[in-house]
């Protein structure tokens, strides 16, 4: 469970890194905080940015929609919490895909995958995430490709397997994919262990697997 004075202290550090025009930061402003979002990352570095920006900045990385919300969410859980736990427990993962071009790849998310840029740095950009409901992706830009697309394809080489919680959701995840004209490395398929999937090819040949239950 997050710390709330480690929290706070987080927050600070955006705000001095704003202030010392860190250009990093400004990607995440942008992403995180709707006011800053059609800003260019010098337009964003020369505003106005106070403490509660930053503040609503950590709380929606944590899944709040405000700093207040973040507080009472803590409090919540800290009054559950009866004992230390006994393990690390890790709470979310987020694959990395190299593509050759950015911008390209974070179109084909946006416009066929139903994604969201939640950053991109660089000019021209050469790092991105792209995040849809939990899942989140980083793009890494790379001069050429760095897996053989005869072996991929023949081997089914996955980099990355996105899921949902039902057989409905899955198949109504592939219409809408199909509507939106995305090219399918495997059409939407039942397996004999349970699941139900399909596979869909980036413009890179990169190869992403969204799975669910089959029944």
């Amino acid at each position: 469970m997050p710390n709330l004075e480690n929290l706070k202290k987080q927050a600070k550090l955006i705000l001095r890194w704003h202030r010392e025009r860190h250009y990093p930061v400004a990607a995440q402003i942008r992403g995180l905080v709707s006011r800053f979002l059609n800003m260019s990352d010098s337009e964003i570095l020369a505003a106005s940015f106070k403490l509660s920006d930053a503040q609503e900045m950590v709380a929606r990385q944590h899944g709040f929609d405000s700093w207040q919300a973040l507080k009472t969410g803590l409090s919540t859980t800290s009054r559950k919490v009866k004992s230390s736990p006994s393990k690390a427990t890790i709470v979310s993962a987020e694959p990395q895909l190299f593509v050759t071009d950015i911008e390209r790849s974070c179109e084909f998310f946006r416009e066929k995958l139903g994604f969201s840029l939640i950053f991109s740095y660089g000019n021209p950009p050469y790092y991105a995430q792209v995040g849809r409901d939990a899942a989140r992706l980083n793009l890494r830009c790379v001069e050429r490709p760095v897996i053989d697309s005869t072996v991929r394809d023949r081997e089914g080489l996955l980099s990355v397997s996105v899921t949902v919680a039902t057989a409905e959701e899955i198949k109504l995840l592939f219409l809408e994919f199909q509507s939106a004209g995305v090219a399918f490395h495997q059409t939407l398929k039942k397996h004999p262990w349970g699941a139900r999937n399909f596979v869909v090819k980036d413009p890179d040949g990169n190869l992403l697997l969204f799975a669910g239950p089959a029944n």
